[in-house]
């Protein structure tokens, strides 16, 4: 239900400022690929990001001009979701996501363009759980990646992303 108010803010104010402030670099922790619906999930070093299609190898590859053609999750997400199960920090193949970043708030790249390694992605959503959570973590799981599973994002520009490589958030402009 909305209310008729717009949810961004009002440009030049404060909080404008603020969100178009400065964002500390992250870097890819970890990269996983699936090949197929329900097959497992493939931690590779590197993979190649095609313009408008998605991860080389992945199933999403075939999406063209999806808006998931990439998933992303925080490293400090894995333990918080961990810890909603009492358990340590989940597996990140275990989410199904793709890219596993660590140092950057994926919440700053809403709406933006970011560089992961030689690739230029576009934020195109938050990626919500799905009933495969209780299957992979066990009763809660759905309840526990609820706000904590990342963003799914589109790409533009091409490019190999390496362990280790770069997440910065480009200026607009």
């Amino acid at each position: 239900m909305t209310d008729g108010r717009s949810h961004a803010p009002a440009p030049g104010s404060m909080l404008a400022r603020l969100i178009d402030g400065p964002v500390a670099p992250g870097r890819v922790a970890w990269i996983g690929l699936r090949p197929a619906r329900r097959a497992p999930v493939r931690a590779v070093e590197e993979v190649l990001a095609a313009p408008g299609q998605g991860l080389a190898g992945d199933r999403y590859a075939s999406n063209r001009n999806g808006a998931r053609q990439v998933t992303l999750i925080a490293a400090e997400h894995l333990s918080a979701i961990g810890a909603y199960l009492s358990m340590d920090a989940v597996l990140p193949e275990r989410l199904r996501r793709n890219i596993v970043v660590q140092g950057i708030n994926l919440g700053a790249l809403k709406h933006r363009r970011f560089r992961v390694g030689g690739a230029v992605l576009e934020y195109s959503g938050e990626c919500h759980p799905c009933s495969r959570m209780e299957e992979e973590l066990g009763p809660g799981g759905y309840n526990a990646t609820r706000g904590h599973g990342g963003i799914i994002a589109r790409v533009l520009e091409g490019g190999l992303i390496r362990l280790g490589d770069g997440v910065e958030r480009l200026l607009e402009g």
